[in-house]
């Protein structure tokens, strides 16, 4: 019998999982696989030589008909069944929405982290690599530029999310201990980009860019494709620990605004952080005034043992900003709340534009409602 035609062979082998091909290499189970970074990074290891078989989790199925799917909430304990087999699990199921209730986000997050921790060792599996954030580091007027991996998390629960991501640290530092033979890699990429949705994200959906008076912003970026990569290299085990993620070096704010074309608009510290906790516990926005502190001071991170172990970013500082630019393009967002196009033009009559925060806003009403009475 003739050998079938290289195409056919090769559509054949595109459709057969890796297992059924006698690929060598781990078996990979990724949580939150049917969307965002879980999506992309399952997509990025079906297709690596040097994985074996990929097992996707979520509480819907996604695009991938190359993974093995298990459809379950990852707080389930059934989970550690689904584990069975695996050498690593990448844990991606988190919710970060500025619009979720914080309680229910913490109970989510943590929980999850705990159960997939818990499931990982029960089921045999050797390694979880998590992911968090850079923002671990806190956004801190003494901090080095760059940041070691080393360095201490002195970040507070003041920002969104992350006093989440801090509990999942303190989980991973402990879980080797509470799990003996369980190795877990954290992965801090620094602000993410790349169909992702943020306080920072957002920053650039504002018609000018809050700069606080006295502050020393520093940004660094990181996209979602180097991202994956740096996780695949952790599956890999070609670096393990704590890693820091992002494009080399960083931007001054004088270099964001020229490449942006953003104006800024300059605010004493008092009122911008003022404003922002005042409109946040109001329910006005949803981002806390601890999420500002982030676009105040440095926490640009060295990623120096990926680099040691060959890892590059594929995706520049310059490169990364203008892709969020053009995403955000059409946004328009103040205070961290998004708007519709009439609703940002009624905003910007009222002065919104004045401060990103709101603050010309609140002030106007304020002197308003005094002049009636």
């Amino acid at each position: 019998m003739s050998s079938p035609d290289p195409q056919v062979r090769a559509a054949r082998n595109e459709s057969t999982p890796h297992a059924a091909r006698g690929v060598r290499g781990p078996v990979v189970a990724v949580t939150g696989a049917a969307s965002g970074i879980g999506a992309l990074l399952t997509e990025r290891l079906v297709a690596s030589d040097e994985v074996k078989q990929v097992i996707a989790i979520d509480e819907r199925r996604g695009d991938c008909a190359a993974a093995q799917w298990h459809i379950l909430d990852v707080r389930d304990p059934a989970i550690a069944e689904k584990l069975r087999g695996a050498d690593v699990v990448v844990h991606l199921a988190l919710d970060l929405d500025l619009e979720t209730d914080s309680a229910a986000r913490t109970a989510y997050n943590v929980r999850g982290t705990q159960t997939v921790l818990t499931a990982a060792a029960a089921a045999g599996v050797h390694r979880v690599v998590l992911c968090t954030s850079a923002m671990v580091y806190g956004a801190l007027d003494d901090n080095e530029l760059p940041l070691s991996e080393d360095a201490e998390l002195r970040a507070t629960a003041e920002a969104t999310g992350v006093g989440d991501l801090l509990e999942i640290e303190r989980l991973a530092r402990r879980a080797p201990r509470a799990h003996p033979g369980l190795n877990v890699t954290v992965v801090r990429p620094a602000v993410l980009v790349g169909g992702t949705d943020t306080a920072l994200t957002r920053y650039f959906e504002s018609p000018r860019l809050l700069v606080v008076a006295g502050s020393r912003p520093a940004w660094q970026f990181c996209h979602v494709e180097d991202l994956c990569s740096a996780l695949e290299y952790a599956v890999l085990e070609k670096v393990e620990g704590e890693l820091a993620v992002g494009c080399d070096g960083w931007l001054e704010q004088e270099e964001v605004e020229e490449l942006s074309g953003i104006r800024r608009m300059e605010l004493p510290s008092a009122v911008a952080l003022g404003a922002a906790a005042r409109l946040h516990r109001i329910g006005l926005t949803p981002s806390p005034a601890g999420d500002l502190a982030y676009t105040m001071y440095p926490w640009v991170v060295s990623g120096s043992r990926l680099h040691e172990a060959g890892w590059r970013p594929q995706w520049t500082n310059e490169e990364v900003l203008a892709e969020l630019l053009e995403e955000v393009s059409g946004r328009h967002t103040v205070a961290g709340r998004r708007l519709g196009r009439k609703d940002a033009t009624a905003a910007g009559a009222a002065g919104a534009t004045v401060a990103l925060l709101g603050a010309a806003a609140v002030v106007r009403r304020a002197r308003k409602a005094r002049r009636r009475i």
